[in-house]
């Protein structure tokens, strides 16, 4: 069965959207706000913006180097005819819907939570490896991933005060930047022309 456009944003919308609610139903059995550090802030908004740029720039050494390839393949065999069936904004919004969702869960949640019993590093380290195993595609893919989720992690703290806005952005654009580059490689492969927004 093929997914059109809105049945694959919809199944997205419903698996990303059940993370908010396992973090909300675990963060209250715990007694932790998954947002209590979600703060509007330009500062933190600036940080975003620039720590996309050294994860996007590793995305693209990554899919050059001959090691990546069964990641690169997977990526665009599985994902990338979904991705270059949505326009310009339903990669925006799936960027946004992934960067928001698994943020709130694993540096909202996760990593306060950890690091209450293991301190700042042994959260940052603990909440990244479950991150890791739940991104497993390839054992290379889940270290990267969890690397991924590390540089997040530091990102939350990385301003004068602790931020969740800072790494759910960087999430965010990193995965659009990501979406654009697979649903490319698809194109490319399959002859397909750009969709249009």
């Amino acid at each position: 069965m093929t997914l059109n456009q809105h049945q694959f944003l919809w199944l997205a919308t419903v698996f990303e959207g059940g993370l908010v609610l396992i973090a909300y139903l675990l963060g209250t059995w715990l007694s932790i706000d998954p947002l209590e550090h979600l703060k509007p802030d330009l500062n933190a908004l600036v940080l975003g913006l620039m720590g996309t740029l050294p994860l996007y720039g590793l995305f693209i050494l990554s899919h050059r180097l001959d090691i990546a390839q069964d990641i690169r393949r997977f990526l665009v065999d599985k994902l990338g005819g979904l991705l270059a069936g949505c326009s310009g904004i339903g990669l925006l919004y799936l960027g946004l819907l992934a960067g928001v969702t698994e943020e709130i869960l694993f540096r909202g949640l996760l990593q306060p939570w950890l690091e209450q019993d293991w301190g700042w590093l042994g959260g940052l380290i603990f909440s990244n490896m479950i991150f890791a195993l739940l991104h497993w595609i390839t054992p290379l893919y889940a270290l990267l991933a969890g690397l991924c989720g590390v540089y997040l992690g530091l990102m939350l703290d990385i301003g004068p005060e602790r931020n969740l806005l800072t790494p759910i952005l960087v999430h965010a654009l990193y995965d659009f930047l990501a979406f654009i580059a697979v649903a490319q490689m698809w194109r490319q492969q399959h002859g397909s022309p750009d969709h249009q927004a």
